[in-house]
């Protein structure tokens, strides 16, 4: 059975692709930002900014992987987004999605892609 960080890596090649097959602009993977923060996958879609979390399973029984994205996660995701605003130079609209891989032995990964789970001000 590969690690859980290789399958997480994988997770999120699958996931990169998948955005781009969708149209997206996938701008950086792996976007680090002070030293706890990472965010998954950084894209455009048109003029929209999109945070994606990369969440994945190998247990079918689990429940959605997206689950795992508790409060604490949410204000991490939201500060990466603010640093790459900074970077950026300007604002833009952010959006925040995750992206689920279900991996199992022999079959190809299933996605499930959720768009806009939490906005970026904290008050919803």
């Amino acid at each position: 059975m590969p690690s859980s960080s290789y399958r997480g890596d994988y997770a999120e090649l699958v996931a990169a692709s998948y955005l781009r097959a969708a149209g997206l602009r996938v701008l950086r993977r792996r976007f680090r930002y002070g030293r706890r923060g990472e965010l998954d996958i950084v894209a455009r879609e048109e003029e929209t900014l999109v945070v994606c979390e990369v969440k994945s399973t190998i247990s079918p029984g689990a429940g959605a992987p997206a689950r795992a994205i508790n409060h604490t996660k949410r204000r991490l995701l939201r500060h990466g987004a603010y640093n790459w605003l900074a970077l950026l130079g300007r604002r833009v609209p952010v959006r925040f999605d995750v992206v689920e891989v279900y991996l199992a032995a022999g079959k190809r990964p299933r996605i499930v892609w959720r768009k806009d789970v939490f906005p970026l001000s904290s008050n919803r």
